[in-house]
């Protein structure tokens, strides 16, 4: 189905330009999009996103594409050339904001300062998401996600103590530089609402990893302990782990508060262990974590894990399977919630994607089409009614390979 609602989206009338590639600028394009700004995607004639590629193919479409493109236009423009420079100025005269993830200088070096651009604009923000950040003696190295994940902290404690530090299974250091970005641009917005003035979003993909990094650096300096890896356990709270049931399948247990505890060594038919010395308080199973997580396994191995969840479910204790996609689209809850939409693809027919993140109650947000085929597919429209350019006009940009 197609997920779109009549009333005004929370962000109706804000114009985005969208520049950069791949990841970390353009999913914060998409979820601005997500609830009503329109985002004007810009790619180079000659160099489209390489997102377009990205993942697994049907039918010579990347998988990956439709959901990161979903809601934005499309045009092209050459902004390595002058003419094409003084065209985004054009642009950006019009629009409320500029996402931009290229490395540090490449905008100043265009001629598109945000110093240039806002005299002609006051109110115009610009997000520029970068692997180190505008500023600072890495500003020009190359950033990309998974060196902002090692520097910012993530890598050194995903994975097992006795084994090098692992990836996660996603690109979570550019994701959350998006999320960061965009929580900036509407922080900016809604200043911008008091004062009539734009400035510089600044988010740095090392910096956006760090700040999710909890208590790791006060653990350090105040109590001299480095955080490492540990596997599926969390430094001094127990229980929280993976256990392994009867049909050899995975499930997790997260009961590490007093009163969950209780519940659970009910539910696993040991209500003794809630007053027993080595586990009665949150310290204690910190230092027992091994021994506890032992006797939930014995338990855990003896029943199917549909058996155990049934009985840590009736007894109120967080659990459940660990999900692939195939447990995600047949789960009733992800159904029930609307999670995974489906949206017209002009050759894929109905697209499954994730749905819109968060829910807003009264103005939530839509997914109205799934991005474009071809880079440029709204030059003529974009151009038109922003800059009444026409046709002959851009047929000639075309030549000069401008657009």
């Amino acid at each position: 189905m197609s997920h779109s609602t009549p009333a005004p989206l929370p962000l109706d009338g804000i114009r985005v330009l969208e520049l950069g590639s791949l990841i970390a600028g353009p999913f914060t394009g998409r979820l601005l999009a997500d609830f009503g700004a329109e985002v004007i995607k810009i790619e180079s004639p000659d160099k489209p996103d390489p997102m377009r590629k990205w993942g697994k193919h049907k039918n010579g479409i990347g998988l990956w594409w439709p959901i990161q493109s979903r809601n934005k236009r499309s045009i092209t423009l050459n902004l390595r050339e002058q003419e094409g420079q003084q065209l985004f100025k054009k642009l950006s005269e019009k629009s409320d904001i500029i996402i931009e993830n290229f490395r540090p200088g490449t905008m100043e070096k265009w001629g598109l300062s945000y110093e240039t651009l806002s005299k002609e604009n006051e109110g115009l923000i610009m997000v520029r998401t970068s692997g180190f950040g505008q500023t600072g003696p890495y500003k020009n190295r190359a950033g990309f996600g998974s060196v902002g994940e090692a520097m910012g902290g993530i890598r050194h404690v995903t994975g097992y103590e006795d084994r090098p530090p692992s990836r996660i299974g996603i690109s979570i250091g550019d994701t959350l530089a998006a999320l960061f970005s965009a929580i900036g641009c509407l922080a900016a917005l809604q200043e911008r609402n008091r004062s009539g003035k734009g400035q510089i979003v600044d988010t740095a993909i090392y910096e956006s990893v760090f700040a999710v990094m909890e208590s790791t650096v006060p653990d350090y300096l105040l109590a001299g302990a480095i955080r490492e890896r540990m596997g599926n356990t969390l430094p001094g709270i127990a229980p929280s782990n993976i256990y392994l049931t009867k049909d050899r399948t995975f499930i997790v247990i997260g009961a590490n508060a007093d009163g969950v505890f209780r519940r659970l060594c009910e539910a696993i038919g040991e209500p003794e262990l809630a007053n027993h010395p080595d586990y009665y308080s949150h310290e204690a199973r910190g230092e027992n974590m091994k021994a506890l997580d032992e006797r939930i396994e014995k338990w855990t191995t003896s029943l199917s894990a549909e058996a155990a969840l049934a009985i840590l479910e009736q007894k109120g204790v967080p659990s459940g399977l660990i999900y692939s996609a195939k447990e995600m689209v047949e789960d009733p809850h992800y159904q029930a919630r609307e999670m995974i939409v489906h949206v017209d693809h002009p050759i894929l027919g109905p697209f499954p994607m994730p749905s819109v993140v968060p829910k807003l109650s009264r103005t939530p947000g839509a997914i109205k089409h799934t991005g474009s085929l071809a880079p440029g597919s709204d030059n003529e429209a974009v151009y038109g009614q922003l800059l009444n350019l026409d046709n002959e006009a851009l047929s000639a940009l075309q030549k000069r390979q401008i657009i």
